[in-house]
């Protein structure tokens, strides 16, 4: 049985020009570039490999185009390696789920521009913002969240739990601000992330509810191989139960340090990741070596797949 695990990336990792080599290569990944663009209704090739960082900021244009992204790296290995297991960080989890299978591609580009279009329209006012707090333990976040919700008595909750010294807030503008004071008082360090709203929090509850109905309309298939999932860091074996994990998963926290414990803890000891950036992968050892007594960076593998010479090179 395999022990590696596929990582995909989300929201962040987008860069200038990803995904051209392979697209222009291929004609069925160009093909997907196309249905990803009739489905969002946006130039996405002209915005990610002419455009600027501004532009491939937007979340309607990101999502879609990193979605296909992820998906044209993982089409070329697919037919290579059986992983035993998959995840993908926030928008990433719509790549893990169509790489197991368990929504087709056509599904899951139509679900991930919608996806988009809701959560750069949720918060017209931008009353919403979203901040990275590292070097300070998840005790100090917890506390300087806490105190900084109730002071300001806004909506402030911890959104992504990356690594033991990595986690993202997210709530109103005033909320985090405060939480970012606190963060220096407290010798850590806050990085304000450009993002269009307070994702993974109830302020996206409007934009959740209205992504419902498409989310339920796909069809859902059990998985080729477990999809660990965001909502609670553990393995979906059924479409229906991977459709609800989903559901929740735009006002929920992602899990992630539990995703890739329980990964190890269930026999992946190599992770590959298929998206740009490499953001993913250098979050895997600081997890592991931070929460598994037996884990040290020797006895674990880690590798990024970002482009296409990196698939040619790579040996399952």
């Amino acid at each position: 049985m395999s022990d590696t695990a596929l990582l995909f990336p989300g929201q962040g990792s987008q860069e200038p020009g990803m995904g051209r080599e392979l697209a222009e290569r291929f004609s069925d990944i160009m093909d997907l570039w196309k249905k990803a663009e009739r489905a969002s209704a946006l130039p996405l090739r002209e915005i990610f490999w002419e455009g600027d960082e501004n532009a491939m900021a937007d979340t309607k244009a990101l999502q879609p185009a990193l979605t296909v992204v992820n998906l044209s790296l993982w089409s070329q290995l697919a037919s290579r390696l059986r992983p035993c297991a998959t995840a993908g960080h926030s928008l990433g989890e719509f790549s893990a789920m169509a790489a197991a299978g368990i929504l087709n591609i056509d599904d899951v580009l139509d679900i991930t521009a919608l996806r988009g279009k809701l959560m750069a329209e949720a918060d017209p006012d931008s009353q919403g913002a979203m901040a990275a707090i590292v070097k300070l333990p998840l005790e100090s976040v917890e506390a300087l969240v806490a105190e900084s919700a109730q002071v300001t008595e806004e909506t402030l909750l911890i959104a992504n739990y990356n690594t033991p010294a990595q986690f993202v807030i997210s709530g109103t503008q005033a909320a985090v601000a405060h939480a970012a004071n606190l963060t220096k008082e407290h010798k850590g360090r806050a990085l304000m992330l450009k993002v269009s709203g307070a994702f993974h929090s109830p302020l996206m509850r409007d934009a959740a509810k209205e992504f419902l109905p498409r989310l339920r309309k796909a069809t859902w298939s059990k998985p080729r191989f477990p999809v660990y999932c965001n909502l609670h860091g553990r393995p979906v074996s059924d479409g229906e139960s991977a459709c609800e994990a989903l559901c929740a998963q735009m006002t929920a926290s992602v899990l992630w340090i539990d995703t890739i414990r329980n990964q190890y803890q269930n026999g992946a000891r190599r992770w590959l990741e298929l998206g740009p950036k490499a953001v993913l992968s250098k979050m895997v050892a600081p997890i592991l070596t931070a929460g598994e007594k037996a884990c040290t960076p020797e006895n674990i593998s880690v590798q990024a797949l970002c482009t296409a010479e990196d698939i040619e090179a790579f040996e399952a």
